[in-house]
């Protein structure tokens, strides 16, 4: 299933992070794929915001995993593989444990695991339109 979002400002954010939770339940794990750039992290913080994460939400770009807990004591991993040479360094972090959680998994620069990647995984091209952000969901 595709689904595509125009995101005309980013104050739609919050209301489209909900809407996709929405959709793609019971789905966790979120593979994003963009250029530099393009919104990934933003988009991240207005799902966990959505989920509702008490913490602040930033770029795990140096430590390449970040944890978020809910106001219900849920945990959300926040990855972003920019950094990594290659998928052997993910082994390095132990992702294996993180993807087979029931914790809901963001993950940024998806493109540098490609092997890691499965089907079970939610898909979102994030990419620029006519100075618009345009976000493809597929399941």
């Amino acid at each position: 299933m595709l689904n595509t979002f125009h995101i005309n400002h980013i104050g739609d954010l919050d209301s489209v992070a909900k809407e996709l939770l929405n959709l793609v339940s019971p789905y966790r794990k979120f593979a994003f794929f963009g250029e530099m750039g393009v919104g990934k992290t933003t988009f991240i913080k207005a799902l966990t915001s959505e989920l509702g994460a008490q913490d602040i939400v930033s770029s795990p770009t140096f430590s390449i995993v970040n944890e978020y807990v809910t106001k219900d004591q849920e945990k959300i991993y926040h990855f972003d593989f920019y950094r990594i040479k290659d998928e052997s360094e993910a082994y390095d972090i132990g992702y294996e444990e993180y993807f087979s959680t029931s914790a809901y998994c963001f993950i940024e620069w998806s493109e540098k695991i490609p092997n890691l990647i499965d089907d079970t995984m939610v898909k979102i091209l994030m990419s620029f339109n006519d100075k618009k952000r345009v976000i493809q969901v597929n399941i």
